[in-house]
């Protein structure tokens, strides 16, 4: 239980997928304009992400190493992925599709996002069980929504500050990004 609890702090704040690793850079500059679409998107990923580790795991670990092709990792992640997405898509379409259109081209891009594939791949090189990988996703994904969430609450904020000409745009973001990132790494002495 020790260990669960250590994976879960590390992948949430300690190596933050995208104030730490630097993964996932594009929804998170992107789709951080507003509070809802945010949390959207962090549910989104929190679904993916939680889903793929579980399904990549399950596969990597009872189909892969048996018939000893390990290295289709990579293509068969991200076909796993690219399923979860067009499942998630389909339900916000249908279910929610005022998030659906907020959230814009940035859902199909959950299947590129690096994250995705990069906790996948952290989890078969790490040698993560099944439940610590997917443990690993599910705090990995509330990481990121953590600091997607943040990043809008301080981009809808800056809306009503009187920012330099030079700095307004996607420069204050950035230097909001930097600023988070040095943030977080005060949480490097939790694990």
């Amino acid at each position: 239980m020790k260990e669960i609890l250590i994976i879960a702090i590390g992948a949430a704040m300690v190596n933050n997928v995208v104030l730490s690793q630097f993964l996932g850079l594009c929804p998170f500059l992107g789709v951080s304009k507003k509070m809802d679409t945010a949390a959207g998107m962090g549910g989104a990923v929190v679904f993916v992400l939680t889903l793929s580790s579980l399904c990549t795991s399950l596969i990597y670990r009872y189909l892969l190493i048996p018939i000893g092709m390990e290295y289709l990792q990579t293509i068969v992640f991200i076909l796993v992925i690219a399923a979860l997405v067009q499942l998630v898509e389909m339900f916000l379409k249908k279910m929610i599709p005022a998030l659906y259109r907020a959230l814009g081209v940035y859902l199909p891009l959950i299947t590129t996002n690096c994250a995705v594939l990069g906790v996948a791949i952290i989890n078969v090189q790490k040698e993560y069980t099944v439940l610590q990988g997917v443990v690993n996703g599910f705090a990995t994904a509330v990481g990121f929504t953590i600091a997607i969430v943040l990043m809008a609450g301080l981009r809808e904020k800056m809306e009503h500050n009187d920012i330099p000409k030079a700095f307004q745009g996607m420069p204050i973001v950035l230097l909001t990004a930097m600023l988070m990132s040095i943030a977080f790494t005060g949480f490097s002495g939790l694990v």
